[in-house]
């Protein structure tokens, strides 16, 4: 950063970028030239899996941001690329590493185009939610684009895996997936099925049998047992045969392994080419046959799964036309709608295959399921609407008399709220309004707050600069507090009941 008129973004970690890439050139020719000498494929395997992170270092490296008069100027190690001022309409704060709770939460720069189109930058870039450095390039950006073009937004737009500008290609890519799987085991399930009636039908062959149709009836072979090697009960266990008849070796269950001693004499039974049961007198082992039941229950499952990434899709395009940084509402209620779905519909499916219940039965179950499907499934669309702060209604009313304790937090510090501490306000009992850190009862540790000295400037919904602290459907008020901006959150009855002490 050079100047007021002029930002330049370089790499902190330009030195090191450097150093990885040369490192990555040096692995890849050393590799290649091992390769030439000795004629080992591994030498060439090793030098295409370095030439990835030279690529990534190289490009790192020399990856600048320099903003103007003009506006953004971006050079990465392929393209070049000017984006005027007038082009852009606003620029965002990406969060990165959200979900990832061993990581520290990042964030990155984006440019958003009057098209709608959104240009990430290479620079700046942090990796700690307080970063100074990255603070002051992107108030100097900022300063730019107030000067010399017209931000859609006054305030700095913060976007979260919770707000509208996320996007919904994750949750589009994420639930065909899950369909195509569901899709794949349901096309399995008339296979499925008739192997397991052709297994249940299987009778003994006989000297009468041909020899092509061996493989359908069940042959016994006699073996003798040399030793078990039962490992884990997650892993393969192994039992030997002596002199390797009929075979050396059969992965078999853990408890198997375990009751079969060396020595014992079984049965083995085959069918289809594989050996079906191994039977002695203190153990029996029988290989499991995949019934149609269990491949209907993984397909039903599968599609159920994709529900919660389409109902994630679905409120996205319901608040499409929210402003970016907006906090959309959580699509907790439609998974209790699939998990309940799931409840009564996997078990029906298994029975359907397994033991058919009869027409009666089934279709009093699978009917009292969809009832109770469909009502969930309204509730929860009615519980993820989006509502509005006008939307709000009257706000309930409450005895003087009684302390009442709301779920309420200031965003800001301030002398009534140091520290963040407050989690509650208390309200009513004949004193002021004040916060305090517990739910009740009594005022212990109380703050009052000031009513004189704060003023409502307006009322909104949930952005993703509010943090994650703040639940989805909760509403802030934007008070001044003697010319210092102060946020309040809570629940939207919750806040038109203290709004209306405060004010």
């Amino acid at each position: 950063m050079t100047d007021a008129r002029e930002v330049i973004c370089r790499s902190q970690e330009k030195d090191a970028w450097w150093f990885l890439a040369g490192l990555g050139a040096v692995a890849t020719i050393a590799a290649v030239a091992l390769r030439a000498a000795s004629g080992a494929y591994a030498w060439l395997g090793a030098g295409l899996l370095s030439v990835p992170m030279g690529l990534l270092s190289l490009h790192r490296a020399t990856a600048r941001v320099r903003a103007d008069a003009r506006g953004l100027h971006v050079r990465t190690l392929l393209r070049r690329r000017s984006l005027p001022w007038s082009d852009i309409a606003d620029l965002h704060v990406r969060l990165t590493n959200e979900n990832n709770p061993r990581a520290q939460e990042g964030r990155r720069v984006v440019a958003v185009l009057r098209d709608g189109r959104r240009r990430r930058l290479p620079l700046p870039l942090s990796r700690s939610p307080h970063d100074p450095d990255f603070d002051d390039t992107l108030d100097a950006l900022r300063t730019l684009h107030r000067r010399h073009g017209t931000p859609r937004s006054g305030h700095l737009p913060v976007i979260s895996h919770r707000t509208v500008g996320r996007g919904r290609a994750g949750s589009l890519v994420l639930c065909a997936l899950l369909l195509a799987g569901a899709g794949l085991a349901a096309w399995f399930v008339p296979e499925t099925g008739a192997r397991e009636r052709a297994w249940k039908s299987a009778t003994p062959c006989t000297a009468r049998t041909p020899a092509e149709d061996r493989s359908e009836c069940l042959t016994v072979l006699p073996a003798v047992i040399e030793h078990t090697e039962p490992h884990h009960p997650k892993k393969e266990n192994w039992l030997y045969f002596a002199d390797a008849r009929p075979m050396r070796r059969l992965a078999v269950s853990y408890d198997a392994a375990e009751e079969f001693r060396p020595g014992d004499r079984v049965r083995l039974t085959l069918w289809r080419g594989g050996v079906r049961t191994v039977a002695g007198n203190r153990h029996v082992w029988h290989d499991h046959i995949p019934g149609a039941g269990e491949v209907a229950v993984i397909a039903v499952g599968l599609f159920l799964a994709a529900g919660y990434p389409a109902a994630q899709a679905l409120i996205r395009l319901r608040g499409r036309h929210r402003p970016d940084d907006e906090v959309l509402p959580s699509a907790l209620p439609f998974a209790a709608a699939l998990v309940v779905t799931g409840l009564w519909l996997l078990p029906l499916c298994y029975l359907y295959f397994a033991t058919p219940l009869g027409p009666p039965a089934t279709l009093t179950w699978a009917a009292a399921g969809t009832l109770t499907s469909l009502a969930l499934v309204t509730r929860a669309w009615r519980a993820t609407r989006i509502r509005v702060p006008e939307a709000t209604g009257e706000p309930p009313a409450a005895p003087d008399g009684e302390e009442v304790f709301v779920r309420a937090r200031f965003l800001d510090p301030t002398d009534y709220n140091p520290h963040f501490f407050g989690t509650h306000i208390v309200l009513g009992g004949g004193a002021p309004p004040a916060v305090v850190p517990h739910p009740g009862p009594g005022r212990y540790a109380a703050r009052p707050i000031p009513v004189d000295r704060l003023t409502l400037r307006a009322v909104r919904r949930a952005r993703g600069g509010d943090g994650d602290t703040v639940p989805a459907n909760w509403h802030v008020a934007e008070l001044d507090d003697e010319g210092t901006p102060v946020r309040l959150a809570a629940a939207p009855a919750d806040l038109a009941r203290i709004l209306d002490r405060l004010t």
